[in-house]
């Protein structure tokens, strides 16, 4: 639309120059006695106007561009009325700077086109070790789509490119390759209803999306914290990577104790949740389908609402994340399989409650004969 506004504009003025021209043209084969006296005439109109101090309309573009060219065949000084003498040398430098800019215009190879040029951009930014001959590459060999790499160059961000040094990977494509040896952990809060305050310590592994461990207290510490890992990390799973935030709790010592157990640690960045983005959505998960509609009387009563809604999440939520999938199925559920739209008819959908009514799970039971 922007584009169409400024096309139909440049067209009006091209057209109101044209008619200035013809009739210039037209004016120029006119005796010049007749010329005088019109001269004479339109100038006595004016004049009343000046009198009265009536204000003009603002002038166009054309009728800068008709006024600049004709003051060039005359002493336009005295003639002037309309605007300040500095006023038509500003529009004549204005039209030589438009003027200069259209004769140095680069004379070059048209642009690509745009979807192509948002492809390079999206190639060079979801693969940060890329540079522009590499991009050049792909497009030629996978798309068939000729470039030089000098051209691709110049449609990449300006952050991207080719780099001296060996480039960092996202934060999320490290995540995603090592997924399966990560446990993520953090804390939350929970209030009973005498408004006493719980530390809920979760551990989730990243790879899987199962709830690894949890536990509940009144008083967190740092060696309550290296216990609660020492239950995960009994050495059964292949886990490398541990990952948290900078809490106080996460002490020197304890971070020293899991680099012995053989994990890595890694802090996240400060005040940026994202980081461990997977256990701050399981946090907002168990809030919103669990201890948001339920009331904990005491820390036992806690601890078993937690535990079988951790039950429930591991062995019978569905995780979109996973395909969908669920994180620890039973073993009759892996072996079904789908059967379109309907229930098998020798068999029956039975129900089992989780938590009183909050949640249900259903599985498909044969029906006796």
């Amino acid at each position: 639309m922007q584009k169409l506004h400024s096309l139909s504009h440049w067209l009006l003025t091209l057209s109101s120059l044209v008619t200035d021209v013809l009739r210039f043209i037209g004016l120029g084969l006119r005796p010049r006695l007749a010329l005088t006296a019109e001269n004479l005439f339109l100038r006595k109109q004016l004049a009343l106007y000046l009198e009265r101090e009536t204000r003009p309309r603002r002038a166009s573009a054309a009728t800068r561009l008709s006024l600049v060219w004709l003051s060039r065949c005359f002493a336009w000084r005295e003639a002037l009325t309309i605007v300040k003498p500095e006023t038509l040398i500003h529009w004549h430098r204005k039209g030589f700077r438009l003027f200069w800019r259209w004769k140095s215009k680069a004379r070059g190879r048209p642009r690509i086109p745009a979807d192509l040029q948002k492809l390079i951009a999206e190639m060079a930014a979801n693969n940060v070790t890329w540079g522009e001959e590499r991009i050049a590459a792909e497009l030629l060999l996978k798309l068939g789509i000729r470039i030089s790499p000098r051209t691709v160059r110049r449609y990449m961000p300006d952050d991207t490119g080719s780099q001296r040094g060996p480039s960092s990977q996202r934060w999320m494509t490290f995540v995603r390759n090592h997924a399966q040896g990560i446990l993520a952990c953090d804390f939350f809060v929970a209030i009973t209803a005498t408004f006493r305050v719980f530390y809920v310590f979760v551990v989730l592994e990243v790879g899987t999306r199962r709830i690894a461990h949890f536990n509940v207290t009144a008083h967190p510490t740092a060696d309550w914290t290296l216990q609660q890992f020492r239950e995960v990390i009994t050495g059964e799973a292949p886990y490398r990577f541990v990952v948290h935030d900078r809490d106080s709790i996460y002490s020197p010592e304890l971070d020293s104790a899991l680099k012995s157990m053989g994990m890595r640690v890694l802090k996240t960045p400060f005040r940026a949740p994202q980081a461990n983005a997977f256990c701050e959505r399981l946090v907002g998960t168990i809030r919103r389908e669990c201890l948001d509609f339920l009331i904990p009387l005491n820390e036992r009563h806690l601890r078993r609402i937690l535990k079988e809604w951790g039950a429930h999440y591991n062995r019978g939520r569905p995780h979109s994340s996973l395909g969908p999938g669920i994180p620890d199925p039973p073993v009759d559920l892996r072996l079904k399989r789908s059967s379109g739209h309907r229930i098998p008819g020798d068999h029956g959908v039975v129900a089992r409650s989780i938590l009183a009514g909050l949640h249900h799970e259903y599985r498909l039971e044969r029906i006796a004969a």
